[in-house]
């Protein structure tokens, strides 16, 4: 059973950046992050293959970069011009299949990031 544990998160004011990463306990073959607001569904904030492809959701492309150290089974999320929308709980996700849209598999507890002044 693959252990994710999720660091970095913390408050931000609006504009600013965060870093979080996230280290697995095993090799996954897709990693991402997902994150759920209060009150709103858990999204889908980007994710990454083993072979760098990444899908970012619409509400972060330009501002978030997602990337991986495949040798030391880490995940990270750079986060830039931070608004107060991307306040939420963050959670890293690892998944075992090659397959596009395939659901995760491992999950972290989580890491609360908020972005306010």
């Amino acid at each position: 059973q693959v252990q994710l544990v999720e660091s970095g998160g913390g408050l931000v004011q609006p504009g600013g950046s965060l870093t979080l990463s996230c280290a697995a306990s095993g090799s996954i073959f897709t990693m991402g992050w997902y994150r759920q607001a209060p009150g709103k569904q858990r999204e889908l904030v980007a994710r990454i293959t083993r072979g760098g492809r990444t899908v970012y959701a619409d509400s972060v492309k330009g501002r978030f970069t997602i990337s991986r150290d495949n040798a030391k089974n880490t995940v990270y999320l750079q986060m830039n011009i931070l608004k107060p929308d991307d306040t939420a709980v963050y959670y890293c996700a690892g998944g075992r299949s090659s397959l596009p849209g395939s659901p995760m598999d491992y999950w972290g507890q989580g890491t609360q990031v908020t972005v306010s002044s």
